[in-house]
């Protein structure tokens, strides 16, 4: 069976939040005072949530940061542990002895 690929916090920000909403980017980045490219960037999956805007859309959007920055973290642990060879290398460490 296949695997899903990871979730990018910017396709739940996009599907989640933007579209039901009907925020657009512009809308959103001057309710956040930051840059429209930044939540255009995020939304097209082309770049993270930084400790910054997860700040910003949880105050926003009544969640926390650590909402954000948890799909954030899950995406790039997904993400690196799909390429085979850092996989393979995490597997061959050995335990700290106790």
């Amino acid at each position: 069976m296949k695997k899903l690929p990871p979730l990018h916090p910017g396709e739940v920000l996009r599907e989640e939040f933007m579209e039901p909403l009907g925020l657009t980017a512009y809308t959103l980045a001057e309710r956040l005072d930051v840059p429209r490219t930044r939540l255009e960037r995020i939304a097209r999956e082309e770049m993270g949530v930084t400790v910054d805007t997860a700040l910003r859309l949880g105050a926003y959007f009544h969640t926390t940061p650590e909402f954000w920055l948890n799909l954030q973290t899950r995406f790039e642990i997904e993400t690196k542990l799909r390429d085979r060879k850092t996989a393979r290398q995490i597997h061959q460490i050995e335990e700290m002895a106790v």
